[in-house]
């Protein structure tokens, strides 16, 4: 367990202690397949992360990746909402965490059309932020998008399989298509309202439901609503058995995970990249569904998890 305290040592985006405090990060590892030579041997470099579960776990294994390579690390991971981490980073209250594509490009870089290929995506989030003190490394094929989803008979009964089959079914068939989505995905511009528009999606406001996100799940599996709004990296989706819409016209926005540095520490520390970029390379959606699924469904401790599967790669020792 990682406790919160007050430490004057500890790095603080304000006074006081709570929820800008942090702990050590004191995890026994050693090199593996990085941090060989121990290249980050003196610094004092801080983790953040928000609260969602996938973040916690990357946030962890930034830190348990530094910490190999001979980091001593302030653990701030789980701030809450996008902003917060971001922040710390941003201004050197921290200095590292994993950050997402189309999070920075359109809420934090203010753009409203997202750019279709991912890897163009990263570079103009990358090269936009370095005026903002932040460097992006390479991202990860962890795309965690929105979807839409549904249980395995509604599958087998209504046989969509994109949601260009969902957009016609809502027309042919108005009755048989009915949405559970977030609060948030219901008034954003690349959630609900532009993906109904896009896809020429007829859905009456009487066949949406507005609920908190694990309850989507549920819902969608027990068929309460034919179709739920998911994230596609959620663990939920494999152990619930539930159905992805492809997005066949790509509408919504890439959010490939990428680490996220603070650019004078990654000046003083440029063997950060080598040691982030092979943990990155390897996490893809089907890695993060399964680490997710440990978390949600298992009752598992994010940062645990983060480790095991640091260790079962051979990251670290």
């Amino acid at each position: 367990m990682r406790r919160v305290v007050c430490l004057a040592a500890i790095l603080v985006l304000a006074s006081g202690c709570g929820l800008t405090s942090g702990s050590p990060m004191v995890d026994d590892v050693s090199p593996g397949s990085i941090g060989q030579g121990r290249p980050l041997e003196g610094a004092h470099l801080t983790v953040t992360s928000k609260s969602f579960t996938e973040n916690l776990i990357l946030g962890a294994m930034i830190g348990i990746a530094f910490q190999a390579a001979g980091a001593e690390v302030l653990d701030r991971t789980g701030i809450q909402g996008s902003i917060g981490s971001r922040e710390a980073v941003r201004k050197g209250d921290a200095d590292a965490s994993y950050e997402y594509t189309g999070t920075a490009w359109i809420t934090y870089q203010g753009n409203s059309e997202p750019i279709p290929d991912p890897r163009r995506q990263w570079q103009a989030v990358h090269d936009a932020d370095l005026k903002n003190g932040l460097t992006w490394l390479p991202p990860s094929r962890l795309d965690n998008t929105y979807a839409l989803a549904m249980n395995r008979a509604n599958h087998e009964k209504y046989g969509t399989r994109t949601l260009s089959d969902v957009a016609a079914l809502s027309t042919s068939d108005p009755g048989a298509v009915s949405l559970c989505v977030e609060g948030e995905f219901a008034n954003r511009a690349d959630g609900l309202p532009g993906m109904q528009k896009a896809y020429g999606m007829k859905v009456p406001a009487s066949r949406i439901t507005q609920m908190d996100t694990g309850i989507i799940y549920t819902q969608a599996a027990k068929g309460s609503c034919t179709y739920g709004e998911v994230y596609t990296t959620d663990g939920r989706i494999r152990s619930m058995d539930l159905v992805v819409m492809a997005d066949d016209r790509t509408f919504f926005p890439h959010y490939n995970a990428a680490p996220q540095i603070n650019t004078r520490t990654l000046e003083k520390w440029p063997a950060i990249a080598d040691v982030l970029n092979p943990v990155t390379k390897k996490l893809d959606n089907t890695v993060a569904q399964e680490l997710n699924a440990k978390v949600d469904v298992d009752g598992e401790d994010p940062h645990q998890v983060a480790l095991e599967w640091m260790k079962e790669q051979g990251f670290v020792r």
